[in-house]
Order: structure tokens, then C-alpha cells, then sequence
């Protein structure tokens, strides 16, 4: 095997990043790239901000994977030409909101509001009064009293709306009912932030598996809200298609990664606990390989947030030409699993639990102390894990790529910012990405069908 050329140079940049070195490996002449050496020589300096998210080894509470349709006989897959997702829905009214525990869907719009000038409380009210009851009925396949493309609505495809509240709409039910958390979270050193990606008074995630149906959801309720907010930003993103691979699959984000592994299985114990902060009181609970999470992540929540969630929501910039340049191996060893199934460098499945002991046969750890798997997981207790619902975006050909990283959690403190910090000191990922967008977030309970959502703020 050719001996790859390596070229080291020192690089001081003109922000608050510390010089590091930067290792450039060409695998073929006159091309620039990344090798696993070159990573691991450079490991030292890393430092930075990468996609945060703890990853590897739940294989228990995860909802089953199905094949697809097929002829009935046990062959391949034949394609759904009756529109079967279609007429498809979700609920909208209960105990929690939709959108957070339920299965992600192909496409999502976010798009945060900046409430108006001098917008009084009973106006925030007649605003999501008004937002609660269209987001009912379309996310059922019904037109609202204003929609006049109601043919528009008929086939909701999974459709789900979640509101977020940020700080300025709490406040106007009272300044003691914003919780201290309720803030742009600590400066990291490798943020790039866009100001106008960090704000917002109100944030609606839209979800659905058709596109059509979603931007006439979105543009119902932008209309809902004109007389009351301004749009302060809005992004599109997007999965696999519905019907491209089967129910219960990770997701590949822009890098070809599976994202998402780690994630509780919905209706287990560790997501009540993890992510609406409090137990099911099942006689006899199961666990991750995580261990068992506290049961009181919820308990600091205030008592109108009760069914409800945190979410922090980071916009990443993702460099995809520089990620071309790093073959399989750097790619792998910067992440700590291969590309194609996920799994772990120390296994041989996705939800293989890492082994961050595992050496190879010179001696070597499998898995670098400086991966993003071991970053995000290694040496953190069962109680920093996160439910990560992810999106990817793009703007075009030669535009800006990257993803929506919706972040649910009981508990910022204990569970969001203990991971996302030891990925600020250092992850071999952030190499290749940036996070230029960052909202925090609080997620009400779900609505009663007589009520509105935010009703036990505004009415408590």
C-alpha cells in the first residue's frame, strides 16, 4: 500500500479559537483530504461544537422495524399506489404534545414568531386560541373556518404541530412564570451564531410526510399570526421520504451518518423519565444499557409546563465539500462508528453497546477518546441523554447545508449541557461543523379539546 503524504501547518484564527494544527492528508495527487492519522495527530487541538448528540447502545424500548409493504407472499416490496399515509393522523389533543415522542416524519418546517408591539396577554391568548384550533383540525384532514383551498387539508399525512414558548410570551402571563432556564444557553467557543437565528417568542415545529399538506399548514397558521407577530426566522427540512425504508430506521443526516441511534424507544420508561421528566409507574420497568435514569428530571419544571418538555433547538452548518476530502476510515474514526450500519467500532450491530476499553491488535483503542461517540456518552451518567429529532437542510447546489437539531429533554442543565459541553471542548466532528443558529425553548403540555395550548400559563 502507497504511503499517503501528509502536510501539517498552524493556523491562529481571527476569532477566539486557540492556534491548532491542521492536518492535511492527499489520497490521491494534487487532492487534499483527511486520514485517521492525520485526525488522531491533531486530536489534541480539537475544539468545538459538533452535532451534538449522544450516540450507541439502546437497543431496548425501540419501536420494531417493518419491511414495507409487499405482494403478500413474503417477495420484495411493491410500492403504495393507494395512497395509503395519506389519510393518516395523528392526535393533536391529550396529555402531551404531538411532534415530540411521535415518530418523525419526512419533512419539517420551524418557523419562529417575534410577538408585535405592545401585544397584551388576553391578545397571546386570542393568538393561540386561534392557532390551537386550526392546528386541530388540519392536523385531522379538516379545513379551518378560513382555509379557502380546503381540498388542501384533506389528506394530513401525519401532520403535527408543536408550540414552543420562549421567554418574552411566558412573560406576559406573569414575569415569576418564565423559569430561570428559559435563556440563550452559555457561550460556546466554536459558535458562529447569526443573532437573527437566535431569537423568537413563539416557535411552531411543523411535521408531516407531504410536503403539499405541510407548506398549507404553515401558511394557514402564518396567516393566523400576522395580525399579532412577525416572522422572526423559518427553515425547511427533510428525512427519507415516506416509504423509502422502514418504520423504526435511523435516519442518515447529509454526512451519510445513521443519526439518532441513542434515542429512547417511544412509550418506554427511559422517554417518560428522560424526556417528559417523570415515570410511568410501571410495576417493573426496563432499561437501557444506559442504566436507570433519575425519575425527578422533570420535578424543577414549573406546574404549568406538567406534561410538558424543554427543547433546544441548534441550527448546524455542516461543511460537506471538506467532508468529501476524508476517506471511510477518518470518517469512521472521527465518529467512533462505521458508515454503513452504525454500529460501533468495538461491535458488530447498531445498537451494539460501545466498548471504549476495546483495543485492536496493536494495542489501540477502537474507539478514540476523542470521537464523537465517546464524547457524548463515555464517562456521563444515565441521566445526560437527550431525545434528538433531527432534520437535514439545503439551499441548492453550491448553497448552505446542515441540520435541524431539535434537542427534547426534562432537564437542560443535567441533561443538554453536561453532552454539549465536553463536544465544545473537543470532537473530532467539529472539524466539519459549525452551529450558526441556537433557541431554548419551553414545550407546554398538550391541549384539552375544550382548551387551548398554553391554557394552564395564561388560565392557571
Amino acid at each position: 500500500m502507497p504511503t499517503t503524504p501528509t502536510m501539517a501547518t498552524t493556523k491562529t484564527s481571527a476569532t477566539t479559537r486557540a492556534p491548532t494544527t491542521e492536518i492535511t492528508v492527499t489520497t490521491e495527487p494534487g487532492r487534499p483530504g483527511f486520514s485517521r492519522r492525520g485526525l488522531l495527530t491533531s486530536a489534541a487541538a480539537a475544539g468545538g461544537v459538533g452535532i451534538v448528540g449522544a450516540t450507541g447502545g439502546f437497543a431496548l424500548g425501540r419501536g420494531s422495524e417493518s419491511q414495507g409493504a409487499s405482494a403478500g407472499d413474503g417477495g420484495p416490496s411493491r410500492r403504495d399506489l393507494d395512497g395509503a399515509n395519506g389519510p393518516q393522523t395523528e392526535p393533536f389533543y391529550g396529555t402531551h404534545q404531538s411532534g415530540v415522542e411521535t415518530p418523525a416524519q419526512a419533512y419539517a418546517h420551524f418557523i419562529a414568531f417575534t410577538l408585535g408591539p405592545g401585544i397584551t396577554a388576553a391578545e397571546a391568548v386570542r393568538w393561540l386560541r386561534l392557532l390551537t384550533a386550526d392546528a386541530a383540525a388540519l392536523t385531522q384532514g379538516q379545513a379551518p373556518l378560513a382555509d379557502s383551498e380546503s381540498e388542501l387539508a384533506v389528506d394530513p399525512a401525519r401532520l403535527t404541530v408543536t408550540f414552543g414558548f420562549g421567554a418574552a410570551l411566558v412573560a406576559l402571563a406573569g414575569k415569576d412564570h418564565v423559569p430561570d432556564w428559559l435563556k440563550p444557553l452559555e457561550a460556546f467557543s466554536i459558535d458562529r451564531l447569526d443573532e437573527d437565528r437566535c431569537t423568537g417568542d413563539l416557535l411552531l415545529q411543523i411535521c408531516g410526510d407531504d410536503p403539499l399538506t405541510l407548506a398549507h399548514a404553515r401558511r394557514m397558521l402564518f396567516k393566523d399570526s400576522r395580525s399579532f407577530a412577525k416572522v422572526a426566522w423559518q427553515r425547511d427540512g427533510f428525512r427519507r421520504a415516506y416509504g423509502s425504508s422502514g418504520e423504526g430506521k435511523t435516519q442518515r443526516n447529509l454526512f451519510g451518518q445513521l443519526d439518532g441511534t441513542a434515542n429512547p424507544g417511544p412509550g418506554s420508561e427511559d422517554f417518560a423519565r428522560i424526556i417528559w421528566g417523570q415515570g410511568t409507574e410501571t410495576a417493573d420497568p426496563v432499561f437501557s444499557a444506559r442504566g436507570e435514569p433519575p425519575a425527578d428530571l422533570g420535578a424543577h419544571l414549573p406546574v404549568w409546563m406538567r406534561g410538558g418538555t424543554t427543547l433546544v433547538l441548534r441550527d448546524i452548518a455542516m461543511n460537506l465539500d471538506t467532508w468529501d476530502q476524508a476517506d471511510r476510515p477518518a470518517r469512521e474514526f472521527s465518529v467512533g462508528r462505521t458508515m454503513d450500519t452504525g454500529a460501533p467500532l468495538s461491535g458488530k450491530d447498531e445498537f451494539d453497546v460501545p466498548d471504549f476499553t476495546a483495543v485492536d491488535e496493536r494495542g489501540l483503542t477502537k474507539i478514540s477518546q476523542v470521537a464523537h461517540i465517546a464524547r457524548a456518552r463515555d464517562g456521563l451518567g444515565p441521566e445526560a441523554q437527550i431525545h434528538r429529532r433531527t432534520f437535514n437542510y439545503e439551499t441548492g447546489a453550491g448553497g448552505d447545508s446542515g441540520l435541524l437539531f431539535a434537542s427534547f429533554q426534562a432537564d437542560i442543565e443535567r441533561q443538554f449541557l453536561p453532552i454539549q459541553r465536553r463536544l465544545a471542548e473537543v470532537d473530532l466532528l467539529n472539524e466539519w461543523t459549525t452551529p450558526i443558529g441556537s433557541t431554548v425553548w419551553a414545550i407546554p403540555p398538550g391541549a384539552t379539546e375544550d382548551g387551548y395550548v398554553g391554557q394552564e400559563l395564561f388560565d392557571g
